[in-house]
């Protein structure tokens, strides 16, 4: 049997986890440097804020309609959701994290288990322990689960927050009642092609010819048909080694001076650097990518990337940095606002296993100095230690002038009980 859990407006939840006041109010969350709608409480769904509303022209809306509008706290996001996740590991070992507020659970060998009263079990500890509530969907198959935590979500009085598919009558009607266009893993494409074969339900797509649909619609289209009819085609994802590293941001502002965008340049590198020796893995390219501000037309429009070689895998902060900061150097151009950048690592090989060059290899001395830092950064704070050419009060400059406290992942904004 497969589990998927869904935190409940996530977000929101999050932030009603350490202000109760907000409980049963409309919350919504804004995107990076605070300019869309990208989160929504229930409360706010139903007052008709769109999703993904630019907070400009809904300003006086969500003021008439008290509307409480919080900046993204990724720090505070990120950490509940590996508060939850660690939760559901107590329950089975085998879990796929899908996204910050979902994850697959497969059960092997609980055959004997009431996976109704199993899944009330996770939904209550997760709740108490952190405060986020949940849906709980239980199947014979990874996309059927998907079905049943819909059906958990829609119908949260019937089915108190958990509904599991555990019968062959069970499966027909669930799949009779869900409309095809929510049916995990079928996108627009899909559904104009499953249409014109006369599907508007899940169940409709069940009852296509196999040899019709591995022909027209390829081996994932079979699977998922077969996991809907309750035969395990989808399994869990195994963790793989990423190919290539990205770190790309908006600024807070538009910069067209040379200082301030390379400090940002030296910033991204930095955490793709970490983010390759975590991993454990070295690169062998950096992409360099620099763009002004596309939304003001009457600017100046400039948009340009540099790729730079190594001639031997790297995971050194100080490598990666001055590579890239030289990079950003030449397709900088002067007059023009830039609004965005990013760098992105490649070509990557592990670390304990490469191979090596005769005469141009890394200053030996690097290794040990960057284990030192990740261990003094991961004991104190995160970026406490930085390079000389970063800003040492930001990491990530971004508008957020509706920040609420980080209150788990900052000793000065945690909880005081008096």
């Amino acid at each position: 049997m497969y589990a998927l859990v869904d935190c409940n407006n996530f977000y929101a939840s999050c932030e009603r986890a350490f202000k109760p006041s907000l409980r049963h109010k409309p919350i919504a969350i804004l995107s990076n440097n605070d300019g869309c709608v990208i989160s929504r409480s229930d409360e706010a769904k139903a007052l008709n804020l769109p999703m993904g509303a630019p907070i400009f022209k809904w300003e006086s809306f969500c003021k008439v309609n008290k509307i409480e509008v919080f900046s993204s706290n990724y720090p505070l996001y990120g950490d509940m959701s590996s508060r939850v996740m660690s939760i559901l590991e107590q329950f089975t070992p085998d879990v796929e994290i899908y996204s910050i507020d979902e994850a697959f659970l497969e059960f092997k060998g609980f055959d004997n288990y009431d996976f109704e009263d199993y899944g009330n079990q996770m939904r209550q500890r997760i709740l108490k322990w952190t405060g986020i509530p949940t849906a709980v969907g239980i199947a014979p198959t990874k996309a059927l689960s998907k079905v049943a935590n819909k059906i958990a979500r829609k119908f949260p009085e019937t089915t108190k927050g958990v509904y599991v598919i555990d019968s062959e009558e069970k499966r027909i009607k669930s799949l009779k009642w869900i409309d095809l266009e929510n049916v995990w893993g079928i996108g627009r494409g899909l559904q104009k092609r499953l249409k014109a074969k006369g599907c508007k339900k899940a169940y409709d797509f069940t009852q296509l010819n196999d040899d019709w649909v591995r022909k027209n619609l390829s081996i994932t289209g079979w699977k998922l048909k077969k996991d809907l009819e309750g035969i395990s085609k989808i399994k869990l994802d195994e963790i793989e080694v990423k190919r290539a590293i990205a770190t790309t941001r908006s600024f807070e502002y538009t910069y067209s001076d040379i200082d301030n965008i390379k400090e940002r340049i030296s910033t991204f590198a930095t955490s793709c650097a970490e983010k390759l020796r975590k991993q454990g893995s070295s690169c062998h390219m950096i992409y360099v990518m620099l763009s002004s501000d596309r939304h003001k037309k009457k600017s100046e429009q400039h948009r340009a990337s540099k790729v730079v070689s190594l001639s031997y895998p790297t995971d050194s902060t100080l490598i990666i940095s001055q590579q890239a900061v030289q990079a950003v150097t030449h397709i900088f151009k002067k007059g023009v606002k830039y609004k965005r950048a990013g760098v992105i690592v490649t070509g990557l090989v592990p670390t304990d296993n490469y191979q090596l060059q005769m005469f141009d290899v890394e200053n030996p001395k690097h290794k040990p100095l960057m284990h030192t830092i990740d261990k003094l950064n991961a004991k104190y704070e995160k970026h406490k230690i930085k390079l000389g050419n970063q800003d040492l009060k930001h990491t990530w400059k971004m508008r957020q002038e509706r920040l609420s406290p980080r209150y788990t992942t900052n000793i000065n904004d945690i909880i005081k009980v008096k």
